[in-house]
């Protein structure tokens, strides 16, 4: 019996560790949460995002699987997020009748609101006594991850801990947003797809779509409008601090 414990122990410890393994762990982890949100009609507190990371989170504790050989076996999903996030621009394409009648109170929205979530996080942060890098690796928590993860290596940030952020604020940004538009009534999914796409970037931009495509659209053009502001203009403030 304890012979057979042994050999099963054995064969676990190797399975975990090959370079499947973690890709798998990702998808089936991730499409059972799925299943979970849907049968929960889609509340936006068991977001998959939400229920999945903290599943992986404890697997990989309980299970001993260091944090960088998981990343390292998901690489393919991580290439895949650029291209994910340029296919965005179809439904956007398809809203931009809407969109161009609003152009510069959008604009003008989405550089204010991505200056203030930076300067807010790194803040807060410096005020709590935080270290040089970690507040680098804030600063571009509230970007899209593929564009978090290159700004995050261009000023020499902890791209662990940026792509740990930008996720948390994400799955935030969903869990609050339903009380935000409840306490201001904000019933506008213009406004709404903004709030998302500003604040909770990817995952905000894939619950406006779940709304309505108005609101994804919108959310859409803000996700990618403070991705590129902050990608442009950051890596050249932080050498002056």
């Amino acid at each position: 019996m304890n012979d057979l414990i042994h050999h099963l122990l054995t064969f676990w410890n190797s399975l975990i560790h090959k370079p499947l393994f973690g890709l798998l762990l990702t998808l089936v982890v991730f499409q059972g949460a799925l299943w979970f949100y849907n049968l929960c009609g889609r509340r936006a507190f068991v977001h998959p995002v939400a229920v999945s990371s903290v599943v992986i989170a404890a697997f990989l504790k309980f299970g001993g699987i260091p944090y960088r050989e998981y990343v390292q076996a998901n690489d393919l999903i991580y290439f895949l997020l650029g291209p994910t996030t340029v296919a965005l621009a179809i439904p956007l394409y398809r809203e931009f009748h809407h969109i161009r009648k609003l152009a510069f109170p959008v604009l003008l929205t989405v550089l204010l609101g991505g200056v203030f979530a930076a300067v807010s996080a790194v803040g807060i942060a410096w005020m709590m006594g935080a270290n040089e890098q970690v507040l680098l690796s804030l600063a571009p928590k509230s970007v899209t991850t593929p564009i978090a993860i290159g700004i995050a290596n261009n000023i020499g940030a902890l791209t662990t801990l940026t792509t740990g952020v930008v996720v948390f604020t994400g799955v935030i940004g969903v869990l609050l947003s339903p009380v935000v538009f409840y306490l201001l009534q904000l019933h506008d999914p213009r406004a709404q797809g903004i709030v998302l796409g500003l604040n909770a970037h990817g995952v905000g931009t894939a619950r406006g779509f779940e709304l309505n495509a108005t609101t994804g659209a919108f959310a859409t053009l803000a996700m990618g409008l403070n991705g590129a502001f902050t990608a442009l203009t950051l890596p050249y403030i932080v050498p002056l601090f």
